[in-house]
């Protein structure tokens, strides 16, 4: 029976290996550390993590663990419907959660932070204000579950709201009511018993059938798979609604359900909720079960049935297809108590020909009557921004053409809309950046307005070829046209992270320089900026490593750039060119011009944790990160259909222009990437011979085992055959002639990259003779989380390059794309 239940003695780690001898089952390794002084970066306490209150007088600022150890990776966790939830808490699986540990308050008008009194050894999660800004709300771990804890702001003080019941294995467990006089909770039912024993013998066989019902599905991972899972499902996800208020005693609402949502109106009166209901899916994750969308009063009673929604396992598989029905259902942010949802027009099928793809509605209490059409969209619904009573705006996009336009609707004279903008969504350089939104009194946000009316304030990155510069800016809802009010000063990444006066001339900002780590500032556009932190640099190992941002171009006439690392003390004419790692992630355009833009990042303070591969600039090799690979398609064309001619063309670029600058040995080049960047250097490896060795994390090889679409190809095997084929290099496996690292977690999570690609991978390799080394991670998923997993990796990775890269002497008859 597959419950998917972990938590068992596992090995250190799983070794395969094809050296110069026969493959190894099994080394019998222990976790092994990385050369110094990687381990001593890793081991840094993390900077803290800044929030500004509602009423912006307040910055909480909290402590994060570090990474953590692989015992606590190894508590039990449940794969079900797409979630991976701790049976322990009833929470998020370890290897999905970020534990704060601490938390102090800042005043910003100055002072020193006030430290919070926790129990010790505190760790919790999903903090979040209340409306007023007087309270936080955390979420804290306990022995046999998780507690609601409040911290009040004016005094310090923190306690326990709730005992360990409350129900986060679907995330957001609660919500603040509007006039932060309590909390809705999601809570384990009274009573609730022992989970369902799964380890009976099997009663029957698992049997799934489709009688001529075309229902393509992506590649999902942790689906329910039997009768087990399904018990499972109900006992851990079933909750019953509670209001727990912060000083009284606490009701119940209605009965329990297996909730997926619940938020509660801006005038607190009624609450949205998202139900599933049986029958379950093996096929497509718990958001596409059939499921009930409805509207209660704060007694439980159902006063709105928003939709009865069915299966969605037929969902065609393009990017731009959505459900039929209603979707994106919320509430309006300046309203009572006013549903909004979006409907396609089209049966959800972009291929479908309509004027009209997406219709979105609105619906104010008491609920009755026809729904209120807002706007219709030619293309599909991205969300809406909410002003005031006659101002929002609202988004729509189209994958296939990166395209974006933004309206201006009246919600008070709805029907239509006017168009504010519209642009590739891809364009860094003229993002005109997105509104400043604030909550409200209810905790709903809306946008922030110009002093006159007339406009909205907007931030964005404002990407430049020199760098990224965050402005502040104000746009006429007229005509679309922004003035900028401030822009990041020359040599400096400082962004706004708050408003605080009504006139818009005083910001909170996080500011950072090359050399200067990331600080919270007060900055008056009429005077100088104020720091309200001093976090030091988490790795002053190191501050002497240079960077610059290079520029070349593909033989098509393609720009391209990456970032050129170097180690600290390198002196290009003393020590000559270096060995040298490039590590990158392809990504696919329709615009040529989009696709070349260069941005610098001369002004970004960049220190590596984690599995960063620039911690390799420790250990004497030089990285070019993020060199450009874009698939481009023009005028309709599928960018993947010349993937591997793209692919090599911007890999050639890269290596003759790092060799032409003399800071690398072209003899003595490494590819590597991580996910779709591994898929990228296997690729390369099996077409080139530009390269000498590979790194491969986590990686898929093998497109047939993912043939309804991966990352941005929309078709299906069946559809583009030849491309699927072309583009894996499981089919190229012969050709690999270079040594590649395969490094996989073994409770990958990630869509398309179930662990058993790369298991796949190395066994063709392996078949056909290459020098390979396949290392599983026990309990990582597709990023890898455990200090000794993060460790090893590192180790790994250091080794194979020495071995392959550092020391190898010059190689015969290089000869570049074969």
């Amino acid at each position: 029976m597959r419950h998917r239940l972990l938590g068992r003695a596992m090995p250190a780690f799983v070794l395969l290996a094809v050296l110069a001898g026969p493959a190894l089952a099994q080394e019998g390794r222990t976790y092994q550390q990385p050369p110094a002084p990687i381990a001593d970066i890793l081991d840094t306490k993390p900077t803290p993590t800044p929030s500004l209150s509602p009423d912006r007088t307040t910055l909480a600022l909290f402590d994060r663990a570090n990474l953590p150890p692989i015992a606590e990776l190894a508590e039990p966790m449940l794969r079900l419907a797409g979630y991976r939830i701790n049976p322990r808490n009833n929470g998020q699986a370890n290897s999905r959660v970020a534990w704060l540990t601490g938390l102090s308050f800042q005043a910003v008008e100055g002072g020193p932070a006030r430290t919070v009194s926790l129990p010790a050894n505190a760790r919790f999660v999903s903090p979040g204000w209340s409306p007023d800004g007087r309270s936080v709300a955390l979420l804290m771990d306990a022995p046999t579950g998780l507690e609601l804890w409040t911290v009040d702001v004016a005094s310090g003080r923190a306690r326990k709201l709730t005992d360990a019941r409350v129900n986060a294995a679907a995330g957001g467990a609660f919500d603040w009511l509007p006039d932060s006089s309590g909390l809705l909770v999601r809570m384990t039912p009274e009573g609730r018993g022992p989970a369902p024993d799964v380890s009976r013998p099997p009663e029957g066989p698992i049997v799934e059938e489709s009688l001529g019902r075309t229902a393509p599905a992506r590649t999902y991972q942790d689906l329910l798979s039997n009768a087990g899972d399904e018990a499972l499902f109900d006992h851990y996800f079933t909750s019953q609604l509670t209001l727990v208020p912060l000083s009284g005693p606490a009701h119940t609402l209605g009965a329990p359900a297996v909730y997926l949502g619940a938020s509660v109106s801006p005038d607190g009166r009624h609450i949205l909720q998202t139900t599933v209901k049986r029958p379950y899916s093996y096929v497509v994750p718990a958001a596409l079960f059939p499921a009930e969308v409805t509207v209660t009063d704060l007694q439980g009673g159902v006063v709105h049935r928003v939709a009865d929604l069915p299966l969605r396992d037929n969902v065609p598989t393009p990017f731009d297809a959505v459900p039929p029905g209603p979707r994106s259902v919320q509430w309006r942010s300046d309203a009572p108590s006013t549903l909004v949802w979006a409907e396609a027009q089209d049966g959800g099928d972009p291929r479908t020909p309509a004027e009209v793809r997406d219709r979105v509605f609105m619906l104010a209490a008491p609920f009755r009557g026809a729904p209120t059409p807002l706007i219709d969209l030619n293309e599909r619904y991205a969300g809406v921004t909410w002003g005031d009573a006659d101002t929002a705006l609202v988004g729509s996009r189209w994958f296939n053409t990166r395209h974006e336009t933004r309206y201006v609707v009246d919600p008070s004279n709805p029907g239509s809309g006017r168009v504010l903008l519209e642009r590739n969504y891809q364009d860094r350089y003229n993002n005109p950046g997105f509104p400043v939104t604030e909550p409200n009194l209810d905790g709903f946000p809306v946008m922030r307005f110009t002093a006159d009316g007339s406009g909205v304030l907007m931030t964005g990155p404002g990407a430049t070829r020199a760098g990224e510069y965050p402005f502040l800016a104000a746009m006429n809802l007229s005509n679309g046209q922004s003035e900028r009010l401030w822009t990041s000063e020359d040599g400096v990444y400082e962004s706004v992270v708050g408003i605080l006066d009504e006139d818009g001339r005083q910001l909170v900002t996080r500011r950072e320089t090359r050399n200067d780590p990331p600080n919270l500032f007060v900055r008056d556009l009429d005077a100088q900026a104020t720091a309200l932190t001093s976090f030091p640099d988490p790795a002053p190992q190191l501050a002497g490593v240079t960077r610059q941002l290079i520029s070349y171009t593909r033989a098509d006439g393609v720009q391209l750039s990456g970032t050129l690392y170097l180690p600290a003390g390198y002196d290009k004419d003393r020590d000559g060119p270096l060995p040298l790692v490039m590590w990158a992630y392809p990504a696919e355009f329709t615009d040529a011009a989009v696709a070349g833009q260069v941005v610098d990042t001369a002004n970004r303070f960049t220190r590596p944790g984690g599995i960063s591969h620039l911690f390799l600039l420790t250990q004497g090799y030089a990285v070019l990160d993020d060199p450009s690979m874009p698939i481009v398609g023009v005028n309709g064309a599928e960018p993947n259909d010349t993937y591997i001619q793209q692919l090599t063309a911007s890999a050639e670029a890269a290596v003759n222009a790092v060799v032409e600058m003399g800071v690398a040995d072209r003899d003595r080049i490494a590819v590597g990437g991580h996910s779709y960047g591994a898929f990228m250097t296997a690729n390369l490896l099996a077409h080139t011979d530009l390269f000498r060795t590979g790194i491969a994390r986590s990686g898929a090889y093998n497109r047939t085992l993912t043939p309804f679409g991966f990352q941005a190809e929309q078709r299906s095997y069946w559809e583009a055959t030849e491309t699927y084929t072309e583009m894996s290099p499981f089919t190229y496996a012969n050709r690999v002639n270079e040594p590649i690292l395969l490094i996989h977690g073994e409770a990958d999570d990630n869509s398309g990259t179930f662990p058993v690609q790369s298991e796949r991978f190395y066994a063709a390799l392996k078949g056909n003779g290459a020098n390979v080394r396949y290392v599983v991670l026990p309990l990582e998923a597709h990023g890898y989380r455990a200090r000794e997993s993060v460790g090893h990796t590192h180790w790994e990775m250091t080794r194979w390059l020495d071995q392959y890269l550092k020391n190898a002497g010059p190689r015969a008859a290089a000869t570049g794309a074969p």
